[in-house]
């Protein structure tokens, strides 16, 4: 090869078919390379796809993989062009490549999901192939769970399958992604695995028990994390959902304007919210730390609080009889209920709260951002609170 400097076609076995296996071996200028070639005849053209290089694979592999993935193809007469591995995907595989597929698509959950689905593949088996779980060995799994009392986590356990099966089921006929690996799924085994039975919260706080929580809020009466009541309080002034309060970093907080702007949010909208002068006080009394979040994490700084982390700190507080029975979505609910008391509304709070809006109109027609109209019932709502703050501050000194 060195001496003629011609490239040289190596042919597995003998005689002439539609395709077969060749070695293709190209002199270089300090070497010469070697590289496995699945080779077709097809519309009298000659078509080629690399399958390796030698001596890294080896020809029993290359052997292995031609016959594999490239032989019954050819022999259909279809295309190599677009061949891939045939073998079906994994346990592994099929969770791993739904995880990259929320994470790429910005879902905030892929992060709890990825850590749910790994404890999930340890049980089934992580190199089984995903078409042999069968539905009673998901049952299997979610059944101890939920004799323990978790009846919530059973039914995330049962979310986290289903719907890695079900992305499963569709990926291999998306024609919009090439997915690593085929899973040859035929249905999904935790689709008819039924799911727990929502409850319906209908808690809000009244007026005295908003500012009883909101006082011990200012002043715990047990050492916490500074982080932690204060994002709390936040909440409770805006309405807003707890993750997105929780990871409030310094680029979405806007202190001329006095508005909180998040580029994505649970319903994959961007969302502005003008907060009222009293959560503007106290945001801007919080120092962010070096990374930039108003409420950091104890164990980590370099990362936020999280969700779970503030509702923690809430069933605590609640256990001690300190503070009013109440949960994370309760003060969301709160908000939208005394909000309305104090005339905003219900439209102006629902934008507040970005919630989706439904009607054919303001999904695909009503571009206006609403400001005005927000801030207008933040106003009333910051008027409304700081008049509960007073009322029953002038009660206690009475």
């Amino acid at each position: 090869m060195e001496t003629t400097g011609k490239q040289l076609s190596l042919v597995d076995g003998e005689g002439h078919g539609t395709g077969r296996l060749v070695l293709v071996l190209k002199p270089m200028p300090t070497r010469v390379t070697a590289d496995w070639m699945a080779q077709q005849w097809r519309d009298d053209k000659r078509i080629k796809k690399k399958l390796g290089s030698y001596p890294s694979m080896s020809l029993s592999k290359a052997r292995e993989i031609f016959n594999r993935d490239f032989a019954e193809r050819i022999q259909k007469g279809r295309s190599i062009k677009i061949a891939g591995d045939t073998r079906p995907g994994t346990v592994a595989d099929l969770f791993e490549a739904y995880v990259a597929y929320l994470k790429d698509g910005g879902k905030p959950s892929w992060k709890e999901a990825e850590k749910g689905l790994n404890k999930i593949a340890d049980t089934l088996g992580r190199n089984r192939p995903a078409r042999d779980i069968e539905p009673d060995e998901i049952t299997e799994i979610i059944r101890p769970i939920y004799e323990r009392g978790k009846r919530s986590m059973a039914d995330h356990v049962r979310s986290y399958i289903r719907s890695a099966f079900s992305w499963g089921l569709k990926s291999e006929h998306d024609y919009r992604t090439t997915a690593a690996r085929r899973f040859r799924l035929t249905y999904n085994p935790a689709a008819g695995i039924p799911t727990e039975p929502k409850t319906i919260g209908t808690r809000w706080l009244s007026e005295e028990e908003f500012v009883r929580l909101y006082r011990w809020l200012e002043c715990p009466d047990t050492p916490v994390h500074p982080s932690y009541p204060r994002a709390i309080q936040i909440i409770m002034l805006t309405g807003q959902r707890v993750e997105e309060i929780a990871r409030l970093h310094v680029d979405q907080w806007d202190a001329r304007e006095r508005i909180i702007d998040w580029t994505r949010t649970k319903n994959l909208q961007p969302h502005a919210v003008p907060v009222p002068s009293l959560a503007a006080e106290l945001i801007e009394s919080i120092i962010p730390n070096e990374y930039g979040w108003f409420f950091p994490s104890a164990k980590d700084p370099s990362k936020p609080v999280s969700h779970g982390t503030l509702y923690s700190f809430i069933w605590r507080q609640r256990e001690r009889g300190v503070i009013p029975h109440a949960t994370n979505r309760d003060l969301r609910r709160t908000f939208k209920t005394l909000a309305g008391k104090a005339g905003v509304p219900k439209e102006i709070r629902d934008r507040i709260q970005n919630h989706a809006l439904q009607d054919v109109s303001s999904k695909h027609y009503d571009r206006w951002n609403y400001m005005v109209e927000k801030r207008a019932g933040m106003a009333k709502w910051d008027k409304f609170v700081r008049a509960m703050l007073a009322k029953k501050r002038l009660k206690a000194a009475a």
